[in-house]
């Protein structure tokens, strides 16, 4: 793969074209990039890294299938511009098992027949790990407001049926197996593994 070597340089753009340097981190390895500028994280990710798991679904930001984790927070990777987000890491759903074992959501997503035709799957599964990582730190979200003031102030409240469709909406799945795929983050979040 020309253009992409490990290293801890700074970004910096050519003067010459609209090429930039960065470098990320993705899924473990550093990698240092020369990119066009108008590179979205989306294309870098399947088109010049290979990592093709990341789907390419409705390429402007409202089906939830390209969601990648940067920086442990949840992005749409087709909106997202590769050299904003140099320096950081950045989680596919390549970067979730070890080695051939799933991790415990993508066996979950198995055991709950969470998928359909398949295409939505990543997505729901970096989403549905990024939103279990955002609860297990006290983020809120519209649900947690409606508990009472002592379960937001005093611990995170569990994640409700309800709670997990509200934090996983912005991931659409044209076969509807919502009903599983709500199925399979609960029972990973009743368990507390992630």
């Amino acid at each position: 793969m020309s253009g992409i070597s490990h290293t801890d340089s700074p970004p910096r753009v050519s003067s010459a074209s609209n090429s930039v340097k960065i470098t990320l981190t993705i899924n473990g390895p550093r990698y240092a990039l020369i990119i066009d500028t108008r590179t979205t994280l989306l294309d870098l990710l399947r088109e010049r890294l290979d990592l093709s798991g990341t789907q390419k679904g409705c390429d402007h930001g409202l089906c939830g299938a390209c969601t990648v984790s940067v920086d442990e927070e949840r992005v749409v990777s087709c909106h997202t511009l590769a050299a904003s987000v140099s320096e950081s890491k950045v989680l596919t759903v390549e970067g979730l098992s070890e080695g051939d074992d799933l991790s415990d959501l993508q066996q979950a997503f198995l055991e709950h027949d969470a998928f359909q035709c398949g295409y939505c799957t990543p997505g729901q599964i970096s989403s549905a790990h990024a939103m279990l990582r955002e609860h297990a730190r006290g983020d809120l979200s519209m649900v947690s407001y409606e508990g009472t003031r002592g379960e937001v102030v005093n611990g995170r409240m569990e994640l409700s049926e309800h709670e997990i469709r509200e934090r996983m909406a912005g991931n659409i799945c044209r076969c509807g197996a919502y009903a599983n795929i709500v199925a399979a983050v609960r029972a990973v979040s009743q368990r507390g593994q992630l």
